[in-house]
């Protein structure tokens, strides 16, 4: 049976409550980024690049049996982590589902507080990008 966001969202914030230090919580999301799987050379274009990160972020979406599925990659290796965190939570649920994904594991687990403003910017950009894509999802497949 497939997981609910929140049910998702509730494991981050537990595997967080265990690391004691930021710079633990740090190496965890760097984990998460290392176990991404790479994203294919021929989906890393400008279209595809998320607006308003500083790092490079491509995503891409699919849309298969009524779901939307994420793949995504970052030149710089937190940003993957974070991007991992979202694919985690958001991929495989349906466009409604993901439009109103509050997301709240993110300020739970101390993230806004703890991320540079560029970043901060960056991980709500990788968030909306996200929801415009369940968005045109949702407009294409009423």
């Amino acid at each position: 049976m497939e997981k609910d966001i929140l049910e998702i969202e509730s494991e981050f914030i537990e595997s967080f409550s265990f690391l004691d230090t930021w710079e633990e919580k740090y190496e965890y999301i760097i984990e998460l980024g290392k176990k991404l799987p790479a994203l294919e050379e021929k989906y890393k274009t400008e279209d595809k690049k998320i607006k308003g990160c500083q790092s490079t972020v491509w995503l891409v979406s699919s849309y298969n049996n009524g779901k939307v599925f994420f793949k995504a990659d970052s030149d710089a290796i937190i940003v993957k982590g974070l991007i991992s965190m979202l694919i985690d939570v958001l991929s495989g649920h349906t466009p409604d589902k993901i439009i109103n994904a509050s997301l709240d594991f993110i300020d739970r687990i101390g993230m806004h507080n703890h991320l540079a403003q560029t970043r901060s910017n960056g991980l709500r950009a990788m968030v909306k990008q996200m929801k415009d894509y369940a968005i045109a999802y949702k407009v294409i497949h009423i």
